[in-house]
């Protein structure tokens, strides 16, 4: 069974964020250029909320608010939901089904580690259930 910290090992040490102050469109613009479905919002070092494609469509484009005159702090999701390094992508994935999230920023003892996507979780329950079927398989072959 892996853990969080596994995940992040292999992954980019990237991690996207944005001002609250900035304009939802930067942050979109921002979101377009990395490829990516959701940017931590951090102010003074410290993650104040996160901002998903989710909460763009949600709360500018579907209420007819523009982009470019609206803050991030007015559409983000500020009660963020954490993971800790030691948790099992089995209660991530739990977590995220649960809460309806996409996106868990990874935090050890106040320090951001990482952020993991629903996407992260998927692969690594599929590469370990591509190594139990081939143990599988080899111990059925002899």
């Amino acid at each position: 069974m892996k853990i969080v910290e596994q995940l992040l090992s292999v992954k980019s040490s990237d991690i996207w964020s944005i001002d609250p102050d900035a304009l939802v469109f930067d942050a979109i613009t921002l979101m377009a250029e990395k490829g990516i479905g959701a940017l931590l919002v951090i102010k003074d070092q410290r993650v104040v909320g996160i901002l998903s494609e989710r909460d763009y469509a949600r709360k500018v484009l579907l209420k007819g608010r523009s982009s470019r005159q609206t803050p991030v702090r007015d559409i983000m999701t500020a009660d963020v939901i954490f993971a800790s390094p030691e948790q099992t992508v089995e209660e991530c994935m739990g977590l995220m089904t649960n809460k309806r999230i996409r996106h868990l920023p990874v935090m050890a003892d106040d320090r951001l580690e990482g952020v993991i996507s629903i996407g992260d979780l998927v692969k690594a329950v599929i590469a370990d259930q591509q190594e139990t079927i081939e143990q599988l398989e080899s111990y059925i072959r002899g």
